[in-house]
């Protein structure tokens, strides 16, 4: 349960680019990996200005998910985000807080080739 309410709050601040949104996802020293090895947005001040940076525009994308694992202090999904002109997979990776907040977030995408789409 601990995943499906934390990603519901994550399509919202997604959807809304509101910070107050974005910042009950995650505790105040959270880290969040916008791809595995690249240095996360460390804090929640910076997880806030980096989302910003990089916000999509409220309905210019859908993102379908499954959970691969729910648990209390891990949750793990696999999704798909589709744009207009690109595809995405996704593999999230979500260490939580007590308080169900993330303390750590890493994303792993991939392009889907044109080839591949139908």
């Amino acid at each position: 349960m601990t995943l499906k309410k934390w990603v519901d709050g994550y399509v919202r601040a997604w959807r809304t680019n509101d910070p107050a949104d974005i910042r009950a996802l995650f505790t105040d020293d959270a880290e969040y990996y916008t791809a595995p090895f690249r240095p996360p947005w460390r804090g929640v001040d910076a997880i806030v200005e980096g989302w910003l940076d990089r916000q999509d525009e409220p309905g210019e994308y859908s993102f379908d998910w499954e959970p691969v694992v729910d648990g209390d202090e891990l949750g793990i999904l696999r999704g798909v985000t589709t744009y207009p002109d690109e595809t995405f997979s996704n593999l999230w990776v979500i260490r939580f807080a007590p308080d169900g907040r993330a303390t750590e977030f890493t994303e792993w995408f991939m392009e889907h080739s044109r080839s591949t789409e139908s």
